[in-house]
């Protein structure tokens, strides 16, 4: 007897895109009994983490990108204030096309700062102290454009 789900595991282990498009095409054709739903689950699941992870990331080199920026004004450059404007954007972005991921921003934003905070220590080469220990920026304006520390 053939196995539908030892084909779906084949499938899915030896050619991603092309079990993709296959699921695509079982669910377009509403052909609900072969779709592999043990690993779509699981993709749509990986995909909610993906943006949770994205957003996260992001928010951690804006906050870095301010923290050298206030600390070190003597090495600003436009690099570190384009990488600025480039993080903001993809939060914004994040944002707006998942709406239900800003409670989320704001329960990571203290940790995001301090993981900002230590990777500052590492590129700056200034002790950690330099640093306060609580984030110096509200979350209003780390997302405006318009706002760059002093």
């Amino acid at each position: 007897m053939h196995s539908f789900k030892a084909d779906y595991q084949t499938l899915y282990e030896t050619d991603y895109l092309e079990w993709i498009e296959s699921t695509v095409k079982k669910l377009r054709s509403q052909n609900y009994e072969s779709v592999d739903w043990e690993n779509l689950i699981e993709e749509i699941e990986d995909m909610g983490r993906g943006e949770r992870r994205s957003l996260e990331s992001n928010l951690i080199v804006v906050l870095l990108h301010l923290l050298k920026w206030q600390y070190q004004p003597e090495y600003r450059s436009g690099s570190w204030e384009s990488s600025i404007i480039e993080h903001r954007r993809r939060i914004k972005k994040l944002l707006k096309e998942s709406p239900s991921l800003k409670p989320y921003l704001e329960s990571i934003f203290a940790e995001a700062y301090t993981e900002a905070a230590k990777q500052a220590k590492a590129e700056t080469g200034l002790p950690l102290e330099t640093f306060p220990t609580q984030c110096p920026y509200e979350l209003v304006e780390v997302v405006n454009d318009e706002f760059l520390p002093e």
